[in-house]
């Protein structure tokens, strides 16, 4: 006689003597287990599985229940224990309960069905082991820099009202523009989504790093901290040439990276404090753009940092040597 023969002739023994062994039957509970069997059938929405009650035994579980007489079972007329549960991801319980571990898939998606799985049957290891792997994915994809794209002033105070951490903003909008550029603008504004991209990789998982490509203005920072504005600084001027106006974009990289490191004192809401304020209001002694500061809600203040380029004499006795200055 066959193993499967064998295994089916037992599991079939244990059903009671009020079943039908005919084979449009109906499907009865049995409260005893599976104690008396050593193999068992498992028929799991569909997917068909043929292992043993030691196995099934090795997690305390809804498995081992099963066999014990702990949990009901369902055997249908040719001898099958029924399990009302998708069987896609069965295969892999049953191989960890054989092996202590298996290989769990790449996909964040199957690796949260396999894990429903496991807590259904109770297998606290693959409970465990899903539960690194997810916990490994969250890190991996820390380390991947995400750079949301605003599509909506709407979708863009949402986002920056609820997140936790501090945001710098690049408005970037070159078509926005109804004058020629000047002979380095192009250059400058690639220079500065150059910059964007290595501060958002710099200090990706500190700072929410947003792209808007819908504003008004050409090239525009933004800096936000506990979801108000807190600096601004605008990149574009006009020139007024002899002939015609033309557009002018600068690229203030100190100004931006200082920008850029005064938002982290609002990191894990630190800058509520009048220690954070004060850093964040006070300007480099250095600094050549212009500022204009504007009042905002209560007695805090936006910095709005408008570059230009002007010309200034040089103070320091050598002089009235001309010097630029951005």
């Amino acid at each position: 006689m066959s193993a499967e023969a064998s295994a089916g002739s037992v599991a079939a023994a244990s059903v009671p003597t009020t079943q039908s062994s005919g084979r449009g039957s109906e499907e009865k509970g049995v409260g005893g287990g599976l104690a008396g069997s050593k193999y068992v059938k498992l028929n799991v929405g569909g997917s068909l599985h043929y292992t043993t009650v030691q196995t099934l035994s090795k997690e305390d579980g809804l498995l081992r229940s099963m066999c014990n007489g702990g949990a009901e079972v369902t055997i249908d007329s040719e001898g099958w224990v029924v399990l009302d549960r998708c069987g896609r991801h069965f295969g892999l319980v049953l191989n960890f309960m054989r092996d202590g571990s298996v290989p769990l898939p790449e996909s964040h998606r199957e690796l949260e069905e396999v894990l429903k799985e496991a807590q259904y049957y109770r297998v606290q290891g693959l409970v465990q082991h899903c539960t690194s792997a997810m916990q490994k994915q969250r890190d991996v994809y820390e380390g991947v820099c995400r750079i949301p794209m605003i599509t909506s002033a709407k979708e863009e105070q949402r986002m920056i009202t609820t997140c936790r951490k501090p945001v710098v903003k690049l408005q970037n909008n070159r078509g926005n523009n109804k004058y020629s550029y000047t002979s380095n603008s192009d250059d400058n504004l690639l220079k500065n989504i150059e910059l964007f991209d290595k501060l958002g990789l710099r200090f990706n998982g500190r700072v929410l790093f947003v792209k808007d490509v819908l504003g008004d203005e050409i090239c525009c920072w933004s800096f936000y901290g506990e979801g108000r504005k807190i600096a601004e600084v605008c990149c574009t001027s006009i020139v007024y040439a002899t002939e015609k106006k033309q557009t002018k974009v600068e690229f203030p990289e100190a100004r931006i990276f200082e920008e850029t490191l005064n938002i982290l004192i609002y990191e894990n809401g630190r800058g509520s404090g009048p220690g954070g304020v004060a850093l964040l209001e006070s300007s480099s002694p250095g600094a050549s753009q212009s500022e204009e500061e504007g009042a905002s809600a209560g007695d805090r203040r936006v910095r709005r940092i408008h570059v230009r380029r002007h010309i200034m004499h040089d103070e320091r006795g050598h002089g009235q040597q001309t010097v630029y200055k951005d």
